[in-house]
């Protein structure tokens, strides 16, 4: 290893170390294990034949008391052995677990890929919580300060860990999509959590600090709550945010692929004050030599998780970091 490959690894534990502070924990801690399964077996609700691909509705357990509803679409006429990519994609804030199926899931799924659409949990979480009702309490109240974008990477980290399972899973190619909620997951995914190879994020908002979305809300990063183990004078999120923002994820992401879509809509998608932030982690994925594997595109298409010039841009993404396609992105 040399001096500077030693000095840039340094650097990024320092990184994680610092973003670890500010999210509380990145995974559970010893005491935490006892909440969740050493076996990810899934209630299965319903399999409908859906012509090129079975549709499995399921419920994955995210805690030992806790179910998580999803499908697992995969396509017919699988081998057993027989691997293919896996993507796991999930909903936005308005329509539920079902609705990625459409918007990615039946063309991935057509296109040999196994898919698993899902949610956050704080959509649809213990005793009925969710962002509008408490959930980061209940969060709080079993596992001490843990921030929801914390907390969602590690059930995308579990959901990954119940695909390794299945048979016909390549667990070295496995990607995420998420748009608007589920972006910003993406982001947080793409720096935390290893078992995912490529991410795709439509429409995150990237930067923290224009006014333009919403990742302080109590939900995301519970940026202005005191909490007792944050040894600040204000002893808030917030203060410990202070001088950083998610260009900082994407260089603890590199080299992974990661596609960002902006929709560049004036309330509260991706404009032009992302591109600096994407510029500053291009840097390590030069230093690393996979400058083409960070992607930003910036359309007028709104914030909407499909259109005719955002489809191709995933699809040609996780053809080529998936599959091994060698195609523009």
């Amino acid at each position: 290893m040399t001096r500077r490959t030693l000095l840039f690894a340094i650097t990024g534990r320092q990184l994680r170390d610092q973003w670890r502070e500010i999210l509380g924990k990145l995974e559970p801690n010893h005491q935490d294990r006892r909440w969740f399964h050493a076996n990810m077996k899934p209630r299965e609700v319903a399999t409908t034949d859906r012509g090129s691909y079975l549709r499995h509705h399921i419920e994955l357990p995210l805690e030992t008391d806790f179910y998580q509803p999803a499908l697992l679409l995969v396509p017919k006429g699988l081998k057993r052995g027989e691997r293919r990519p896996t993507v796991i994609a999930w909903a936005s804030t308005s329509p539920d677990w079902q609705k990625p199926e459409e918007w990615w899931g039946k063309w991935l799924a057509e296109q040999g890929y196994i898919v698993l659409t899902s949610w956050a949990h704080i959509r649809n979480y213990r005793d009925k919580t969710s962002f509008q009702n408490g959930v980061s309490e209940k969060v709080y109240e079993r596992f001490g300060r843990w921030a929801g974008l914390s907390r969602m990477v590690w059930d995308v980290r579990q959901q990954a860990r119940f695909l390794a399972s299945h048979p016909n899973v390549d667990n070295k190619r496995m990607g995420f999509i998420g748009s608007s909620l589920s972006a910003k997951t993406a982001l947080y995914v793409a720096a935390f959590a290893p078992e995912i190879q490529a991410v795709t994020s439509i429409d995150p908002h990237v930067p923290l600090w224009d006014g333009g979305t919403n990742y302080e809300a109590p939900w995301y990063l519970d940026a202005d709550r005191k909490f007792n183990d944050i040894r600040t004078p204000e002893q808030t999120v917030r203060s410990l945010l202070k001088g950083h923002d998610h260009d900082e994820l994407l260089t603890l992401a590199a080299p992974k692929p990661v596609l960002i879509i902006g929709g560049n809509d004036k309330q509260h998608s991706d404009t032009k004050t992302t591109i600096p932030l994407i510029e500053k982690a291009a840097q390590t994925y030069r230093q690393h030599k996979a400058e083409d594997h960070l992607r930003f595109h910036l359309l007028n298409t709104g914030h909407t998780p499909v259109h005719p010039q955002i489809d191709p841009l995933w699809q040609a993404f996780f053809n080529r970091f998936l599959r091994g396609a060698r195609q523009p992105v």
